[in-house]
């Protein structure tokens, strides 16, 4: 079978632009054939186009298939375990059409989510965060940057579900911090081009508990400043620099600063194990069907060739929570 995929042309050094993508035919055979119908997308993405990737990964080369998790329904069979018709998760990537082992596939309940977008947050990085990393518990005040993105609008939510007394969020502008207020359920947020150190101090007075940090830069260094004693910090990832070179990517946290306030870094990657995504989807499925839980989620519509530039318009920060594109062709 003929599939369209979008391949990367040439490593990003720098800022990510449309030409670093290209749209190829490709053939695709195999023991499960499957139409794509979702693919996810996340700024995580971008740190395995780069020539000097930093995640425990191999990163992506030119010429190859790029993406992640993509859901699709199964067009043909050869095993027994799965038949046309079946909704299933892969980790094919941005393509039109996949094949491979029925190994490469996993089954979804069709009726578990209101759609199949459901299956494609980044809620296995925000649960293990917050409740296996910093191990979010009762009267915890928690701070979440970065908490209108993908993986900060559900943290924030899980925080609140492990019974935090405070949950406080920074966005990139005021109407995304009210959103995160009057429909996330968060306790507070700001707009982060205020003095963090101002805003926290006046939103957690008492001091903050645990951050959960996806941005780093200068909202880890006004959290650190506001940070109880044993306070468990999170680390993320480091969105306010993700376009420099590697070594501003990932600054090294100041550990002297941290020792003297008596906080706990706790930087973190998440791989998806099979353990890990079924502990997220037992609490979201529970909290969801409790109403305990909304679901922040962009799903953009368009074919195939419009995965680069919605992917592209995420990382300027144009959408709200988990984006995924439901492919129109």
């Amino acid at each position: 079978m003929r599939t369209r995929e979008i391949q990367l042309t040439a490593q990003i050094p720098a800022a990510p632009a449309p030409e670093h993508f290209t749209v190829a035919q490709t053939d695709v055979d195999g023991e499960v054939v499957v139409r794509t119908d979702y693919v996810g997308l996340a700024a995580t993405y971008l740190e395995l186009m780069r020539p000097d990737c930093h995640l425990p990964v191999p990163a992506w080369q030119p010429g190859q298939r790029v993406g992640v998790t993509a859901i699709g329904t199964v067009l043909s069979s050869a095993d027994p375990e799965l038949k046309a018709g079946d909704l299933v998760q892969s980790m094919s990537g941005w393509s039109t059409h996949s094949a491979g082992p029925a190994a490469a596939y996993t089954r979804l309940d069709q009726h578990a989510y209101p759609d199949p977008s459901y299956f494609l947050g980044q809620g296995p990085t925000a649960y293990y965060g917050i409740a296996d990393v910093a191990e979010v518990g009762e009267g915890d005040v928690v701070f979440v940057t970065g908490a209108a993105g993908g993986v900060g609008s559900l943290a924030g939510q899980i925080a609140r579900n492990l019974g935090a007394k405070k949950v406080i969020g920074s966005a990139g502008s005021q109407a995304k911090a009210d959103y995160l207020v009057d429909e996330l359920g968060f306790d507070a947020a700001f707009d982060y081009h205020q003095d963090p150190v101002t805003a926290l101090r006046t939103l957690a007075p008492e001091g903050i508990t645990v951050l959960f940090d996806t941005v780093g830069g200068a909202l880890y260094d006004a959290a650190l400043q506001v940070a109880s004693p044993g306070a468990r910090f999170a680390l993320c990832g480091s969105l306010s620099t993700q376009l420099g070179a590697a070594a501003d990517r990932f600054p090294e946290p100041d550990q002297a600063a941290a020792e003297a306030r008596q906080v706990r870094l706790l930087p973190f990657s998440c791989h998806h194990t099979p353990d890990q995504i079924a502990a997220w989807h037992r609490h979201f499925h529970t909290a969801l069907g409790q109403g305990r839980f909304v679901y922040p989620r962009t799903v953009v519509e368009t074919g195939i060739e419009g995965v680069p530039d919605t992917f592209l318009a995420m990382l300027r920060g144009e959408f709200r929570g988990n984006v995924s594109v439901r492919l129109t062709s």
